[in-house]
């Protein structure tokens, strides 16, 4: 695999995945990052053997003038911001504050005890929480480091404020999955982009005033910071070019990643795309595999899940992960599919993908739980379907689901 920047020329436009037309449902959010389809197909357009192609991505590169470039991947959704908390005068600033960078640490969500009598208010008498369900996700308890809940002179003790930024350095990610605690508030970073609004307006001829039935509908675009770009790879050579990416014709320059180290003139930075490569990128790949320890899985890229044995209906996790499946922390399902002019069906099947970033807990032997048709789903986190049908051959080739291991918690 071999990695390449996408480096935007203009706005980039991925509309969401529902009906959309001038009229009745005329607003047009923006999907960012696009799903791998998206990006893959751009990259296709300009590859010699299309149909060999295996894919992984997209994720974000920061490229700031005299620093180190740096690759960004999603933030696990089970971290959580700790703040020491100040005296009393000064608490009510604290809370007030954003919730940004002004942690001290970061922790993780905990599956909940479900004997600690703390948390018996939740009702697991009711059919809310399931005794074979899966558990929700708490917060540890907390303490000011080396005691135990409050300083010496007990004017300081910790607390929550919120989530870290969105997305994060890949070398911390590394860091998350070998369990150090992290606390650099610089490895983090908020969604580098904006969002433009596309009004597109037609009037009526010869009057002051907008077409009743399809004169008004409106697009949200998204435009990258300035030093950022995306990032993929491919198993092959691809020549600088420029493609089209997303909608309304945008472009987009492609070159592979190596240039910015090599073009750059400074013989150390040039050294710098070798340890990139051996640090980060080659290091990543040695997570995709759980070992005997591990107990949490973070996904990469966008997986789907079957929650029906039969059915292909989509959720957070799949339905055989039922029984060994401790909690999990994810977001709202990115939707993929709907009207397609060249389908044989009106209609294209709507799928839900999980969300990258999503973080699974596992219960101890959970390995030993599952056949080993079933343990196929370590390393991808997609539907098992007996043939594997044409479409679920191109999830697999473009690396969709794909689950990094902790192998330290």
């Amino acid at each position: 695999m071999q990695w390449y920047v996408i480096e935007p020329l203009d706005i980039l436009l991925f509309r969401e995945a529902k009906p959309f037309a001038p009229g009745e449902g005329a607003w047009a959010k923006s999907l960012f990052p696009p799903l791998p389809t998206t990006v893959f197909q751009a990259l296709r357009s300009i590859a010699d053997k299309a149909h060999e192609l295996q894919f992984c991505g997209t994720f974000l590169l920061c490229d700031k003038p005299g620093e180190k470039p740096q690759i960004y991947l999603p933030t696990p959704k089970d971290l959580l911001a700790v703040t020491i908390k100040l005296d009393k005068e000064e608490e009510e600033f604290a809370s007030n504050s954003t919730k940004s960078q002004t942690w001290d640490r970061l922790t993780c969500l905990e599956p909940l005890n479900r004997e600690d009598p703390q948390w018996k208010h939740l009702g697991f008498d009711l059919d809310y929480f399931p005794e074979n369900g899966i558990s929700p996700m708490v917060t540890p308890v907390l303490s000011t480091p080396g005691n135990t809940g409050q300083s010496a002179n007990g004017s300081q003790k910790e607390y929550i404020t919120g989530s870290p930024y969105s997305w994060m350095k890949a070398e911390a990610l590394i860091k998350y999955l070998q369990g150090e605690t992290l606390t650099n508030r610089e490895d983090f970073h908020d969604d580098p982009w904006s969002k433009q609004v596309l009004s597109h307006i037609q009037m009526e001829g010869g009057q002051r005033q907008v077409k009743s039935k399809n004169g008004y509908f409106t697009e949200v675009a998204i435009r990258l910071k300035t030093h950022w770009k995306l990032i993929a790879a491919v198993n092959t050579n691809l020549p600088l070019s420029t493609v089209r990416l997303g909608g309304e014709g945008h472009r987009a320059l492609v070159y592979p990643l190596k240039d910015i180290f090599n073009n750059s003139g400074d013989e150390r930075k040039k050294e710098n795309f070798d340890n990139l490569q051996k640090d980060v990128l080659d290091k990543l790949k040695t997570f995709q595999e759980p070992s005997d320890i591990s107990n949490k899985a973070y996904l990469l890229t966008p997986g789907l899940a079957q929650i029906h044995q039969k059915e292909m209906i989509y959720g957070v996790y799949p339905y055989y992960w039922q029984e060994i499946l401790a909690g999990c922390v994810s977001d709202k399902s990115l939707l993929w599919g709907g009207k397609s002019p060249f389908a044989k069906t009106p209609m294209l099947p709507q799928r839900a993908f999980v969300v990258p970033g999503t973080v699974y807990r596992f219960k101890d032997g959970f390995q030993s739980k599952l056949s080993p048709s079933n343990q196929e789903s370590w390393q991808q986190l997609l539907p098992l379907a007996p043939g594997k049908a044409k479409w679920l051959e191109t999830l697999y080739s473009l690396n969709y689901g794909m689950l990094l291991w902790n192998q330290n918690p």
